[in-house]
């Protein structure tokens, strides 16, 4: 089973700030994974990061070795060796994130959030919450207040975030053919003619 945890963000990390992205040819998401590939010490994770970007933040999550263990160990002593796996590789890593995080948002304007994955748990070390403005009409607001009411959101804005998790999680399939297109479309765009 794998677990998603979240933690605050590590202080230190600037606001955005201009600056053009890497080299010429290829997508915006190959120079970013690219950038990320060359920038990042080799032995950190265990292979190449999971590199996810949006209009306003860049997503790095890299797998960690599992912590040896000796057989039919407890659960409770393998959830707290891979806590201390995660916890270690946090603080030993944090100024180095975040200066690569600083380089990053100068290239690429977008904040960066790190996470890791390490014996089935992943570990989100800093994430960005970005609003989002919409207009809802009457019926899609009741499902909000519904929500609300039933105690399941605190907040008309904690049920739509609540509404987008659960569509994601149940359109994967939908959203990955979705996004695969998209990047289809970008590549398609950065090949044709240069104004």
């Amino acid at each position: 089973m794998n677990t998603v945890r979240s933690a605050g963000r590590d202080a230190g990390t600037p606001g955005r700030v201009s600056g053009q992205g890497g080299a010429s040819g290829g997508s915006p998401h190959e120079r970013m994974r690219g950038w990320f590939t060359g920038r990042l010490p080799g032995d950190w994770f265990t292979g190449p990061p999971d590199i996810e970007a949006d209009r306003e933040e860049i997503t790095v999550i890299g797998a960690l070795p599992d912590p040896e263990i000796a057989a039919g160990a407890p659960e409770a002593e393998r959830a707290a060796a891979v806590d201390g796996r995660i916890r270690r590789f946090r603080e030993e890593t944090r100024d180095l994130r975040i200066e690569i995080a600083r380089e990053a948002e100068r290239s690429f304007r977008r904040k960066v959030s790190w996470g890791v994955t390490c014996g089935g748990v992943t570990e989100m070390f800093t994430t960005l919450s970005v609003p989002v403005m919409t207009r809802l009409r009457q019926g899609e607001r009741r499902v909000l207040d519904t929500l609300v009411d039933a105690g399941v959101a605190r907040s008309r804005s904690d049920a739509l975030a609540w509404c987008v998790r659960l569509t994601g999680q149940h359109a994967d399939s939908w959203l990955a053919d979705l996004r695969a297109a998209l990047r289809r479309v970008e590549e398609v765009r950065s090949e044709g003619p240069r104004a």
